[in-house]
């Protein structure tokens, strides 16, 4: 047990790469054009996840590419090439959620380690072991596990298999993810990265007798949502995940903001850092301040998902709760000013907060702005306009600076 869990963390594309490996992220997992089960980030071109494996492999750093949908028979025959070429390019492993993928990639991607999907949906360590068995090195437990169910499964399964779990960020109705409810809704299949969530909708009840006076199912004043998980934040847990035998601890997020995976690794990295430095302490408590760095990306209620019980869910809203808002990236430094690229707009005399990567995050005051001509200014409105702020030190490329909404 003297051994961190690896850091995994979601790219949806190469600036979302890129916020990964700064922050602190042992693999990344990221998908090419087809075959991943999230449709709505832009995902790699075959030129592209060439360049990101290159990339993340000279950092020492893994690249996981899902081939996670559920195909239909017409979409197999395409499976070969696509495999031979992830195999080509030195992917570390493929995320599979079908056993006749399983199959294929064991034939055309043989360097490739075989990671199941939580899709499979794995509670218990029978399937596990068959599934060991079939050539699988890894498998991503399904979400409905407790600790104690996730301890048994390691007890009970080869050392040699690895065990990943999710540990912040969306938890989806459909707990390991199997879901139609988007398909029967809006015709946009939930199984190949097109999801609609309509888990997120507020619901009435319609009396057929009655049609225009739909009845509000109330859970609270403001309606009912049915079917609305609170995201996970497991970042207060690490021995308990650690004890467990978890070998992964992955984060949600492909189709999220850069920001959203600079802020959250770099939170998970510090803490994981953290726990190691007190020589893996049983009762190891995480700073106040990184405790709350979760809170600071858009998120919705945080809660432990199935780890200690039945989770609770979201009955309030299918929106986000976003305290802080990025305003910029950190593109150089120059004749004592930080040169950035504007994210949101942002304001003389607004206190900012740098968040660097290994580092707690720093506040200054924004005293001047400078547009691109050096022209002083009192806001900057436009998207990725180039600003200049005077400031004391030099942050690393990259940084994000943000600020209380």
């Amino acid at each position: 047990m003297d051994k961190l869990p690896e850091l995994l963390c979601p790219a949806g594309d190469r600036e979302r790469l890129d916020a990964a490996l700064l922050f602190g992220a042992d693999a990344v997992y990221l998908a090419g054009k087809q075959f991943g089960m999230r449709t709505a980030p832009s995902n790699f071109s075959e030129e592209e996840l060439a360049d990101a494996v290159h990339c993340c492999h000279n950092l020492k750093k893994r690249v996981y590419v899902t081939c996670n949908i559920l195909p239909r028979s017409e979409e197999i025959d395409q499976l070969p090439s696509y495999l031979q070429f992830l195999d080509a390019i030195g992917v570390d492993a493929l995320i599979i959620a079908d056993l006749g993928v399983l199959k294929l990639a064991e034939q055309y991607a043989p360097h490739c380690a075989r990671h199941i999907s939580t899709q499979m949906g794995i509670v218990n360590y029978a399937t596990a072991c068959a599934l060991h068995d079939m050539g699988a090195s890894r498998v991503v437990l399904a979400r409905e596990l407790s600790l104690d169910e996730i301890a048994e499964i390691r007890a009970k399964t080869p050392s040699s298999l690895e065990l990943e779990a999710f540990v912040h960020g969306a938890m989806c109705m459909s707990y390991s993810g199997r879901c139609l409810l988007s398909s029967y809704l809006t015709g946009r299949d939930g199984n190949h990265g097109d999801c609609a969530q309509p888990c997120r909708w507020r619901y009435e009840v319609m009396e057929p007798n009655r049609p225009n006076r739909p009845l509000t199912v109330e859970e609270e004043q403001d309606g009912t949502y049915l079917f609305n998980a609170n995201d996970m934040c497991m970042i207060e847990y690490l021995p308990q995940l650690h004890r467990a035998g978890i070998a992964s601890l992955k984060i949600e997020g492909r189709a999220k903001a850069a920001y959203y995976v600079a802020g959250v690794t770099n939170a998970y990295r510090q803490a994981l850092d953290a726990y190691r430095a007190s020589g893996f302490a049983a009762d190891f408590r995480l700073p106040e301040w990184l405790a709350h760095e979760p809170y600071t990306v858009s998120h919705r209620p945080y809660g432990t998902g199935f780890y200690f019980g039945d989770p609770s869910q979201n009955t309030k809203s299918g929106g986000y709760i976003r305290e802080y808002q990025a305003v910029a990236v950190v593109t150089g430094y120059a004749d004592g000013c930080l040169l950035v690229s504007q994210r949101n707009r942002f304001f003389k005399g607004d206190i900012l907060e740098a968040v660097i990567p290994h580092e707690r995050p720093w506040s200054f005051t924004a005293t001047q702005l400078l547009n691109g001509d050096d022209q002083s200014i009192d806001s900057a409105p436009h998207p990725t306009m180039a600003v200049k702020i005077p400031c004391e030190r030099a942050l690393p490329i990259g940084s994000y600076l943000r600020k209380r909404v």
